[in-house]
């Protein structure tokens, strides 16, 4: 099981590049330059020009997402929970200066951070170690809270599972830990926006009833577009759409393998 486990995650992270439209682009163009059929040629440009017009415009994208994205909510209206749940996949390891370095998704712990200090959860959870294939020195829970130890968290206030590379394992590790502390009962997952269907569906499974908090999101809700993104292509949501589709069809596989 482990073995099938293990391959099953290296797959995954292996074929990522498939669900690319920056790749499909990159595939449909060569084509359209190398294929000897000249009717094949001409199809596959504007197979490439509509790819490309398609997945650079951010209204496209937006609205697309919004049909996925778990809506965020003010942080002034979340109730009172005993842990704050915050699941890795927020920061890279930088060897030159040997230390964590934020992307994006490092808007959960930013919003954790608020939540805590603001009295809606007594305490943070971080789950994962590193999603990577081979090691590159990441081990984000454990630096994680190191991190936070030294901003001034208790220890006592911060709890760690150091061991998953996915969100199936996110979900199996926390509640190992949890079991450990009967007194927390009441959960709030925090995660961004794109990945908490997935994630609550790992967690329910486990038998884990957690409250979402999402972060990061990537869609304007209030539908109010400016003209440049309207019209003006943007290469930024090429690396967008590779988030949204990676969690369309992560949903679809977990749940066929019954991880949700």
């Amino acid at each position: 099981m482990h073995y099938i486990c293990t391959m099953f995650f290296v797959l995954s992270k292996a074929l990522l590049f498939l669900l690319s439209p920056f790749f499909w682009l990159i595939i449909t163009t060569a084509g359209a330059f190398l294929l000897k059929s000249n009717e094949w040629r001409k199809r596959l440009k504007w197979i490439a020009l509509g790819i490309f017009l398609f997945f650079s415009n951010s209204v496209i994208f937006s609205e697309v997402c919004g049909l996925w994205e778990i809506p965020g909510k003010r942080i002034e209206s979340v109730g009172h929970y005993d842990v704050g749940i915050v699941l890795g996949g927020m920061t890279e390891y930088n060897g030159d200066v040997e230390s964590l370095s934020t992307r994006r998704s490092g808007d959960r712990i930013f919003q954790a951070l608020s939540l805590y200090h603001q009295g809606h959860v007594k305490k943070l959870f971080i789950s994962g170690d590193s999603g990577h294939i081979t090691d590159r020195g990441l081990h984000e829970a454990r630096q994680m809270k190191a991190i936070l130890v030294k901003w001034g968290i208790p220890e006592e206030d911060i709890l760690t599972e150091e061991i998953s590379k996915n969100t199936y394992q996110n979900a199996r590790e926390t509640k190992k830990v949890l079991e450990d502390h009967p007194e927390l009962k009441t959960y709030l997952l925090i995660t961004s926006g794109t990945h908490m269907r997935r994630a609550m569906g790992c967690f329910e499974r486990q038998g884990l009833r957690c409250a979402p908090f999402s972060t990061d999101h990537y869609v304007n809700r209030t539908g109010q577009y400016r003209w440049d993104q309207c019209i003006i292509p943007n290469p930024d949501n090429f690396m967008q759409w590779n988030v949204l589709l990676k969690e369309l069809v992560g949903y679809v596989v977990y749940d066929m393998r019954g991880y949700i």
